[in-house]
């Protein structure tokens, strides 16, 4: 998983081999520059959202990224449009909603940036 940011467009799995949706992009901790979350491109034509999953437990496969959560629980992710970025403000409801917790850096600068 260490190449992470190479997977884009391939297949997001759940844990039983669910196509969630497509890997759109990667999310680093701004402390460390480690993968920590990716976006995964969900819906269909007119209606695409983009939704975060932890990466965390998760495993390559020859065509596909497995996550270790549920199919459900990551469309219910809070999510951002095709061509959004994630307003700091949101960062706290998407570690929330996966219940971990949230602090931001010790000058208060947001946790998560995009890869």
């Amino acid at each position: 998983m260490a190449d992470i940011r190479e997977w884009r467009g391939h297949a997001v799995v759940d844990e039983k081999s669910h196509r969630i949706g497509t890997l759109e992009s990667v999310y680093v901790e701004t402390a460390s520059d480690a993968p920590f979350f990716a976006t995964v491109a969900v819906g269909f034509a007119g209606r695409r959202r983009l939704v975060f999953v932890p990466l965390d437990g998760a495993v390559a496969g020859p065509d596909y990224v497995r996550v270790a959560y549920s199919k459900n629980q990551v469309k219910d992710a809070p999510a951002i449009g095709t061509d959004d970025v994630l307003p700091a403000e949101d960062e706290p409801a998407v570690f929330a909603h996966y219940a971990f917790p949230y602090e931001t850096g010790a000058g208060g600068e947001r946790r998560l940036a995009r890869r």
